[in-house]
């Protein structure tokens, strides 16, 4: 039985609605997978395009409107898979938005970056955009129950959820390593701003073994021999595949906060853990508590995009290095998180920040009470 995704509902009520539907996530996050899910998939002919494929380049080269109708012919959906690799693919989604209306278009893309450059004027008003990451602790409670997946936690925490990595545990080492050298970097070392790629995996790697810190620019410079403005790039263009991705500084006006600085997390911890080769159990890691940090912050970012609840996200930190992990902001109310990963260790809401913000909506996550916050 196939993983039932939390977002499939949300699309699903999106359908002829006049507008194109655009999902992006990470290869192999199971975009292809969950669009074929799609009740209006099985109800309706569909034209499925691959945009990897030389021939769907060549039908769709220099297209207009009456060659699209003809394309789709009686398919009432067209589905466009890896829609960035199509030249001008903004101009066809537009086609197909203004003059076949009755027909739904799905577009699917892994690189945002790329994909949203060529949509973000041809598509205004003309599109719905969703976000897929991988496999969430809801969904996977939903696909099992609820007590298996929190003693799952220790391999979530190694492993990660990418769909193929949890529907086939005991390959997952061998299954992580494949993912991260042939698929995950495929279209970050296509960038035509990467001139030096092996740079790029040497970053990432720095940012694996700094998870959940404060990304030092300068000291990523100096480390790479490369300078700010490329790491600044390459950071941005990982973002954009959806393999890290930024939390930044939350603050006012007041001289004592940090502003400028950001975190980086990773969008899956197998990956992480796959870019550092270490596998070993979470039991007796020394990086424990910020895998946790991560995977907590990540199930979170999760529901608030698929329930979308459109909440955003900060950590706090001042110049007296006083922190809260996580600030979570909407309609100017704040929820203030600590995360911990020994249930046993004391935290508080620090007076540095009540004195200048007043008191929040105060919570410590930890390893024997986080299913009761990311399932809520």
């Amino acid at each position: 039985m196939s993983i039932q995704r939390q977002i499939i509902n949300n699309i699903e009520k999106d359908f002829y609605k006049g507008k194109i539907i655009i999902l992006l996530g990470a290869r192999q996050v199971g975009k292809s997978t969950l669009i074929q899910t799609l009740p209006s998939l099985k109800l309706n002919n569909t034209l499925w395009l691959d945009g990897e494929n030389a021939d769907v380049h060549q039908l769709l080269k220099n297209a207009n409107s009456e060659r699209l109708k003809q394309l789709a012919g009686n398919n009432k959906v067209v589905v466009i898979d890896e829609a960035q690799k199509i030249e001008n693919i903004g101009s066809i989604l537009k086609l197909f938005a203004d003059y076949c209306k009755e027909i739904q278009v799905i577009a699917s893309g892994s690189s945002s970056f790329e994909l949203r450059n060529s949509l973000n004027e041809p598509l205004t008003g003309r599109k719905f955009e969703y976000r897929l990451f991988p496999v969430s602790f809801s969904e996977m409670v939903q696909h099992t129950d609820l007590l298996q997946e929190i003693r799952q936690l220790p391999q979530r925490l190694v492993y990660g959820y990418y769909p193929e990595i949890v529907t086939h545990p005991e390959d997952a080492e061998r299954l992580l390593r494949f993912l991260s050298d042939s698929y995950l970097y495929k279209d970050i070392f296509l960038f035509k701003g990467i001139k030096k790629p092996e740079k790029m995996l040497e970053l990432l790697k720095l940012l694996a073994w700094q998870i959940g810190s404060e990304a030092n620019y300068n000291e990523l410079s100096n480390t790479l021999k490369i300078d700010n403005q490329t790491v600044e790039s390459y950071i941005e263009m990982l973002e954009q595949a959806f393999v890290i991705y930024k939390l930044p500084a939350y603050h006012t006006n007041q001289r004592t906060e940090l502003k400028k600085s950001k975190k980086i997390y990773f969008n899956d911890l197998g990956i992480r853990n796959a870019l550092i080769n270490d596998f070993r159990y979470i039991e007796i890691r020394n990086d424990a508590g910020a895998l946790f940090e991560n995977f907590v912050i990540n199930e979170l970012r999760k529901q608030n995009e698929y329930k979308q609840i459109y909440a955003n996200f900060y950590f706090w930190r001042n110049t007296d290095q006083r922190e809260i992990d996580l600030i979570i902001e909407k309609n100017n109310v704040l929820q203030t998180i600590e995360i911990k990963w020994n249930p046993t260790k004391k935290a508080s809401l620090t007076k540095s920040f009540t004195n200048i913000y007043g008191e929040t909506n105060f919570k410590v996550i930890h390893r024997e009470n986080f299913f009761e916050e990311i399932e809520k």
